[in-house]
């Protein structure tokens, strides 16, 4: 069965509702567990969330082949343990997908 994740208003606004701006600090168990997710800034990290949850595996193949969406690396976990950087992050069990505050990047 194709699912159809642009017409998912409901799960859309779901997520939505529940991703929340965090600090590095209330993810690392969750990097050391291999369960936190980059989603680059080119992408909306709702539309991620939404295409993984219905298992869109063309989207999430052509995304990690491009670089858009990987586990997050220690360089980047100590990058963002060392600074005051503010991610995104939107919970689909078992990953928590973070996205860096477009504000903050240059």
């Amino acid at each position: 069965m194709k699912t159809n994740p642009e017409k998912d208003t409901e799960l859309h606004d779901k997520i939505n509702r529940e991703t929340a701006r965090v600090g590095w600090d209330e993810l690392e168990r969750h990097f050391a567990q291999g369960n936190v997710i980059y989603v680059s800034e080119t992408l909306d990290l709702i539309d991620v969330a939404v295409r993984i949850s219905h298992d869109d595996k063309e989207s999430i193949a052509r995304w990690m082949g491009e670089g858009k969406i990987a586990k997050v690396s220690d360089v980047q976990a100590q990058s963002w343990a060392a600074g005051e950087v503010g991610l995104w992050a939107s919970v689909v069990h078992p990953f928590i997908l973070v996205q860096p505050d477009k504000k903050q990047i240059n």
